[in-house]
This record gives C-alpha cells, structure tokens and sequence, in this order.
C-alpha cells in the first residue's frame, strides 16, 4: 500500500470507526454498500474481508442497521442496548478500520485498527451513554428519541464523509473528541 493510499486510509478508517460509536451497524453497512457497488476501491479482493460486500452481508448489515435505529427511538430500550451496543461498537470500530488498512503489514494493520479504530468508537460511543443517561434523567425518557435522532444523523453524516473525503472526517473526528473530552472535564469539575 502506498504511503498516501495508508494515509487516506487510515483517516478513513478513523471517521468509519467514530461513527460506529454513533451507530453500531450503519458505517459497515455503508461500507458495504460503497464497496458493492463501486465507489470505493479497497485492496480486500481474495483478502478475508472480501465477504463485506457479498449479497449477505449487505443485507445482514442492512437489517441489523435498521433494527438498531429503531430501537433506539424507544425509551430505556436504547439504555439497555447501550450495555451492547458498547463492546460492539469497539469492534466495529477495529473491524472498519481494519478493512481500509487492508494491503498494510498485517501488524501494523491491527495494531492501528485496535488502538485508533477500537479507541475513536469507544471514545464517541462513551460520550453518548453518559448523554442518553443524562438524558433519561432530565427528561424521564421522553427526550432520549431525540437524542437517538441526533446521533443517527451525526453517524451518517460523518460516514459519508469518510468515504467521500476521508481527511476530513479525521479532522471532524479529532474535534469531536477533543468536544467530548473538554465536556466531560468541566462536568467533572462542576461535580467537584
């Protein structure tokens, strides 16, 4: 893989990674979607990630993205999937950030899908439980289909800038994090 192709990749894998943090299924199912048909070139011909975007996977990817969105309109439904959906989300964040770094060493390819991909979906998807929690608090529930709104547009939003310019999803998913730390700093102080 060349060093600029690593490059775009990884930003790639990055912004696919943070939106999982959003929404579990929704960025490998647009991934899946893209691969199939076309708009994206990834080296995974004949590579174990070649199954993404068989005629199964679209539509295992498809439902199950549906099924989530849904869910979460429901109140304290979507408190209980977070349980789930956050293991979840660490692993859909490695795994699509492992498929854009396909035709790297297979060390550093891992190594970056772990740490950058597993820690930008976890990071997000954090920050939304302690929201969706606060939010269940606040509004008994009765504002969380909101919240849940919200975060399917923010995870198709930043999909489709992964995979559409993926050096600014980096840039977005960075500022995101820094927003999500920054928040989460000054609530523990007021806490304090």
């Amino acid at each position: 893989m060349e060093p600029l192709q690593a490059i775009l990749g990884a930003s790639m894998g990055i912004g696919l990674a943070a939106a999982s943090g959003f929404r579990v299924f929704l960025p490998p199912f647009l991934m899946s979607l893209w691969l199939r048909f076309g708009f994206l070139s990834l080296e995974i011909e004949g590579s174990e990630f070649d199954f993404i975007y068989s005629d199964l996977c679209v539509i295992m990817l498809g439902v199950a993205s549906a099924s989530e969105i849904l869910a979460y309109k429901i109140p304290f439904l979507d408190n209980a999937l977070d349980a789930i959906a956050t293991p979840l989300a660490g692993l859909a964040g490695v795994a699509v950030m492992a498929v854009s770094l396909e035709g790297l060493d297979p060390s550093i390819q891992w190594g970056v899908a772990v740490i950058a991909g597993g820690g930008a979906s976890l990071g997000i998807q954090s920050a939304t439980v302690a929201g969706r929690g606060i939010s269940s608090v606040l509004t008994l529930g009765i504002g969380n289909p909101l919240f849940s709104i919200t975060e399917d547009i923010a995870s198709l939003f930043l999909v489709l800038i992964a995979l559409v310019a993926p050096l600014i999803a980096l840039m977005m998913t960075l500022c995101l994090i820094v927003y999500f730390l920054k928040r989460n700093k000054n609530t523990v102080e007021l806490k304090a």
